[in-house]
């Protein structure tokens, strides 16, 4: 399930995101914080975190240096 999950977000990353702006407000991009988060904590949980840190797209949050927590630290929502 990681490598289907993976492969998705690299085929995202080859073709549809060189065709659009770079508008992403974070570092690093949510692209690649999904890869890491998948890799690092599953395709359950890290699924999770890439949907979580994608919901946080708009205007009206700051963005900035967000990294993909360690498996030892607790999540805070």
């Amino acid at each position: 399930m990681k490598a289907i999950l993976i492969g998705f977000i690299k085929i995202y990353q080859k073709i549809i995101s060189p065709i659009m702006p770079p508008t992403c407000r974070f570092y690093p991009t949510c692209s690649h914080y999904g890869v890491e988060a998948i890799e690092k904590h599953g395709a359950l949980k890290g699924a999770w975190l890439a949907i979580r840190r994608i919901s946080k797209c708009h205007p009206f949050h700051e963005g900035g240096f967000d990294p993909v927590p360690e498996k030892n630290e607790k999540i805070v929502k």
